[in-house]
């Protein structure tokens, strides 16, 4: 069907992570995200806004009385809390959590329709306005979510009760929509469904699913606009008032067929998670339009609309993306979910053509905006990632209501905690792929892994020192001898490597650089040993001459960690410090500061207030400035020691003081 060579993921039950910077997170996810965010489902975390969405869900299996409560995708939270415990279940058995899981499989099972249709939104409140109202309502994003954590969960557990559930939903939506007489040629407001249709084909086999998720894709922004059409049959009733989501088709990416839109436009996850499945349909069907159209977006997100801190979506009316180096770092909305959703797109991209490019993104969103969007306490989440916050405004500018200067318990709106617990519990799917003849390592991250080549097992212990240093090492196992291609990842913040096999460096003849990742094609044995160095430096970033805030300005980075000042290190009034190009540097590990992180001390100089008194503005005259120390912190480690003001982008002198 396909004529895609395409990658293949190892399996996730075939990744051990063992990994000094990540292990603690995948224990975190294990140990206190998954538990504390099942009570929060269960509405039983004390000064918490109520989810409700457990609730929701006993009320429509008939087991108590009441009414529904919450947003009206309040459903995709449990199903990204299952989904996630697929995923931990997959790796390490837990009898307790599976017991619980199962609970909420039999419930979920129970508020099922006769049909194969769940949702409780429209099984308690809206009781016939089923499939009336696709642009806001959210019934497919649902179904989608549901789908997915299907799949996670009858892969780790082998119970197909859920995996039933979601075919007879899967039948269901199949019998409603697609181009025939008599269904609905519609699509939903928020993609998701057309991704998790494309993973339950890869489960079932079943091409009906796949052909769905196309004719999902397909339509979207075909005319007569089907919006218009549905808008005109409910007498333009609206559900969120405040948005204009069934009219503002740009918001939902249906102003024009995908495959003719250029630009990334309106709500930053619904772009990511649709171009998730369209990379999946094109690597399926051998689509080159489709994958062309990828490409198109995925370059105008990366090169045009993203932040250096891997984040998108820099508008928080509709959570949007606006234009083209429009990245404002002050009332950046930058949600945690889209960022996530950039993550399933580059992998679905690198599984179709392993190109670095998309590994480099994924990298830079990881470690930057989506474990920012925890605490390290694994209780506490941020929604919106700004990259400049200043306290004393909040609450009194109202263009920076979305930012908040600590961490939020949960949400009314709670998407982003299950969605960063689904996806740190499923890392290890993201690290290696194989393509052909070659093993990618995509991420440096300390892992076993076990992969078949030519029918018999290999296994490859990486040990990684990132993100601090960029030591990393690879040893392999195998019966017998075997060829193939280890292919490493050069960085784009790397300026030079080294590689050695057995500590002897490699004959050019042996490698190739080939997009970005080093190829190692050798026949390798039994305890052969590969040692790649990345060397570390401390990197002055500057911004795209068009990114107006950023003119001038420069960010610091260190291999994959974007830096920040933060207030609890150096003060108030980050915005008078400056720094010059020569900085003289000091790289330090704190092992007692937030678990351990590494900093950077740069000399700076801090303008002085002096003369101004009650002056607002004067005539020019130097500036005065008072050298100084600027402490760095990693970015994602902002906000865990109270509120204050942090800064990513810092003001560049050129001109030393006098």
């Amino acid at each position: 069907m396909s004529n895609l060579s395409i990658s293949t993921p190892v399996q996730l039950k075939n990744v051990i992570i063992q990994d000094d910077f990540w292990s603690p997170y995948i224990s975190l996810i294990r140990d206190v995200v998954v538990p504390y965010q099942w009570e929060a489902l269960n509405d039983r975390i004390e000064g918490n806004e109520p989810s409700h969405a457990i609730q929701n869900f006993r009320i429509a299996a008939g087991l108590e009385q009441g009414d529904f409560y919450g947003m009206v995708f309040q459903d995709s939270d449990v199903a990204k809390w299952l989904e996630a415990v697929g995923y931990l279940l997959e790796q390490v058995p837990d009898p307790d959590l599976e017991k619980v899981a199962d609970e909420v499989v039999d419930l979920i099972a129970k508020s099922q329709h006769a049909d194969g249709y769940v949702n409780t939104y429209f099984t308690l409140k809206e009781k016939t306005g089923r499939w009336t109202n696709l642009a806001e309502c959210h019934e497919l994003y649902c179904a989608g979510h549901l789908i997915e954590a299907a799949v996670a969960y009858e892969k780790a557990t082998g119970k197909g009760k859920i995996l039933e559930v979601a075919c007879k939903l899967a039948d269901c939506i199949d019998a409603t929509f697609g181009p025939e007489d008599g269904k609905i040629k519609g699509y939903d407001g928020h993609q998701e469904v057309e991704l998790a249709l494309m993973k339950l084909y890869r489960a079932t086999s079943n091409e009906r699913y796949m052909k769905l998720a196309k004719f999902f894709l397909d339509e979207r922004g075909q005319s007569p606009h089907f919006y218009d059409e549905e808008f005109e049959r409910r007498n333009g009733e609206i559900h969120f008032q405040a948005l204009k989501i069934a009219t503002d088709k740009s918001y939902s990416q249906a102003h024009l067929p995908i495959r003719k839109q250029q630009t990334a436009e309106g709500h930053a996850v619904r772009v990511v998670y649709m171009c998730t499945g369209m990379a999946d349909v094109a690597a399926a069907t051998g689509d080159e339009a489709l994958l062309k159209a990828c490409r198109t977006l995925w370059h105008n997100i990366v090169n045009k609309r993203m932040y250096i801190t891997g984040s998108i979506g820099s508008m928080s009316y509709g959570e949007s993306f606006t234009l083209d180096y429009d990245l404002p770092n002050d009332t950046a909305y930058a949600e945690t979910c889209a960022s996530i959703g950039l993550i399933f797109f580059a992998q679905r991209m690198l599984q179709i053509e392993p190109r670095s490019e998309y590994a480099d993104v994924m990298e830079r969103a990881l470690y930057n905006t989506v474990i920012g969007g925890m605490s390290r306490d694994g209780q506490h989440f941020f929604y919106v990632n700004p990259l400049e916050a200043w306290p004393e405004a909040s609450g009194k500018n109202h263009n920076f209501d979305h930012v908040k200067m600590e961490r939020q318990r949960w949400f009314g709106c709670a998407c982003c905690p299950p969605n960063i617990a689904r996806l740190l519990a499923s890392l290890g799917n993201y690290i290696y792929s194989f393509h052909g003849r070659a093993l990618y390592a995509h991420l440096y991250i300390g892992s076993e892994i076990t992969v078949d080549v030519d029918g018999s097992a290999v296994g490859l212990t990486q040990h990684s020192e990132l993100p601090w240093n960029g030591n990393i090492t690879f040893k392999l196992t195998m019966d017998a001898p075997k060829t193939f291609s280890l292919a490493l990842r050069i960085p784009s913040w790397c300026e030079s490597w080294e590689v050695k096999v057995n500590g002897q460096p490699v004959a050019d003849s042996h490698m190739r650089i080939i997009n970005g990742y080093l190829h190692l094609e050798r026949t390798w044995n039994a305890d052969d040993i590969v040692d790649l160095v990345l060397p570390m430096k401390v990197s002055p970033m500057k911004g795209n001459p068009e990114i107006r805030e950023t003119v001038g300005m420069v960010a610091i980075q260190r291999g994959p960690m974007v830096y920040c000042l933060e207030e609890a290190d150096n003060g108030k009034g980050l915005h008078k410090l400056i720094i010059h190009p020569g900085f003289e540097e000091q790289v330090h590990y704190d092992s007692s500061l937030l678990g351990g992180l590494l900093t950077i001390d740069l000399t700076a100089y801090r303008i002085q207030d002096e003369g101004w008194k009650d002056q607002l503005y004067r005539v020019k005259d130097e500036e005065q400035l008072a050298a100084t120390t600027a402490r760095f912190i990693p970015y994602f480690a902002w906000a865990n020691r109270g509120s204050g003001e942090m800064r990513v982008w810092i003001r560049e002198n050129t001109v030393l003081p006098s």
